[in-house]
């Protein structure tokens, strides 16, 4: 039985007591947490790295890695606020970074899989030149001044809820279909667990990477478009260091790095625990420098009981 079904329920459940006891314990050390705008902005926080998190840990799965995410997310997003500014219009402007992400991890999964460079360079690349192109196109100035319509999309709420909430919801739920339901997504899992055998198979192994790749692009776009709705502004160091999060989110949810294993259920709630864990430690005073031990601390751990589980 494929792996993805048998750890399903167990792993999964595993990581959901340790987000409940983390809230447990957030909860008695402050009745600040536990607060009904609290929790929402805490799920909206997560929310962004959670959608882009989709897109890496189906790459993660196929044994890759996208550490280009986070530049991808800056450049889509800023390219986005200077098309609107520039009279393109919101909707227009919108599929445009979108699309921008696609090629860019088109781009990552050709050099990857048709020159058979290693992922990490590639993407590691990929992330210099994203980057460096955000400050091209911005000249190092931020991006302001965005209509209503626009600023909805990560400001606005459908029935009290924060709309990048139901985004999520969205991907999630359409990831679990790819992933769980189509042939693409028995294929990148077959590709994880053992790709000479897979390819031996017929399955055309380089064509489900550059999808995965895509896919990746394609939700580091949205989750940056989603960003600079919320926060008003195009900066061009959006998306600064994101990679680190989603791939944390990833792990910390059971997606293994040796490839083959991954669940959408165990990445939201990874998710969730880096949320509510910055969240915890933001209303307990603790210094933003000792923040980011803790934070390394987790993923390091998550790594470890990976490793054992092997």
């Amino acid at each position: 039985m494929p792996i993805y079904k048998t750890n399903l329920n167990i792993q999964s459940l595993g990581i959901l007591i340790s987000l409940i006891a983390l809230i447990t314990i957030i909860s008695i050390a402050t009745p600040h947490f536990l607060t009904a705008d609290n929790v929402l902005s805490v799920i909206r926080s997560f929310s962004f790295v959670a959608i882009m998190a989709i897109g890496e840990m189906i790459v993660i799965i196929t044994a890759g890695i996208d550490l280009s995410v986070g530049s991808i997310m800056g450049f889509s997003a800023c390219l986005t606020a200077l098309l609107i500014h520039s009279g393109w219009g919101s909707p227009l402007a919108i599929v445009i970074g979108m699309i921008t992400g696609l090629l860019l991890g088109f781009a990552n999964g050709v050099l990857i899989t048709r020159l058979k460079l290693p992922p990490f360079i590639v993407t590691l690349g990929m992330l210099s030149i994203c980057r460096g192109l955000t400050y091209v196109i911005t000249k190092g100035w931020p991006i302001s001044g965005f209509s209503e319509q626009f600023m909805f999309l990560g400001q606005g709420k459908l029935w009290l809820i924060p709309f990048p909430i139901f985004i999520m919801v969205i991907f999630a739920l359409a990831g679990g279909v790819f992933l769980y339901k189509t042939i693409w997504g028995r294929q990148i899992y077959a590709i994880g667990g053992n790709e000479e055998a897979t390819r031996l198979s017929g399955v055309n192994v380089d064509n489900v990477k550059v999808l995965a790749y895509m896919i990746s692009g394609f939700t580091a776009a949205v989750a940056g478009i989603l960003l600079i709705a919320r926060l008003g502004v195009a900066q061009p160091t959006a998306g600064l260091s994101y990679e680190l999060d989603v791939i944390a989110a990833a792990v910390i949810g059971g997606t293994s790095l040796m490839g083959g294993e991954g669940t959408i259920l165990g990445l939201i709630i990874g998710a969730a625990i880096m949320g509510v864990l910055r969240n915890g430690l933001v209303l307990l005073g603790v210094s933003a420098f000792w923040q980011q031990v803790a934070l390394g601390a987790v993923i390091i751990l998550a790594v470890t009981i990976d490793k054992i589980r092997k």
